[in-house]
């Protein structure tokens, strides 16, 4: 049975730091990510890693504040967030698949709160 488990979320305030874990297990995958949803907003793409390596993609919005990483040996996929601010509160998924833009396994999400 595939499970992706996120934990790590809570309340910052803004220009402080969380990290991020998706602890999955059932089976590896060739894709991670990073997706989020604000309230009253569509779900976002915010970071998305190659478990082989060579390959992350991050959205606009975060570029420079945040790092995806993964550590093969825990099948374990991480996300670094800095320098938050409000804009970045949201549920944050984990999600897991087989292409960079097909995820067919969601974990069940992890709230963060970053406070001005």
């Amino acid at each position: 049975q595939v499970q992706l488990v996120e934990s790590g979320g809570g309340l910052v305030q803004a220009g402080g730091s969380l990290r991020l874990s998706c602890a999955a297990s059932g089976r590896t995958f060739n894709y991670m990510a990073w997706f989020r949803q604000a309230p009253g907003k569509e779900r976002e793409s915010v970071a998305r890693i190659r478990w082989s390596g060579g390959y992350t993609y991050y959205a606009d919005s975060v570029k420079g504040r945040f790092t995806i990483s993964r550590d093969n040996a825990r099948n374990t996929m991480y996300l670094q967030m800095n320098d938050l601010s409000p804009e970045d509160t949201a549920v944050y998924y984990c999600a897991a698949g087989a292409a960079s833009n097909t995820y067919g396994y969601w974990g069940q999400g992890t709230q963060v709160t970053v406070s001005s």
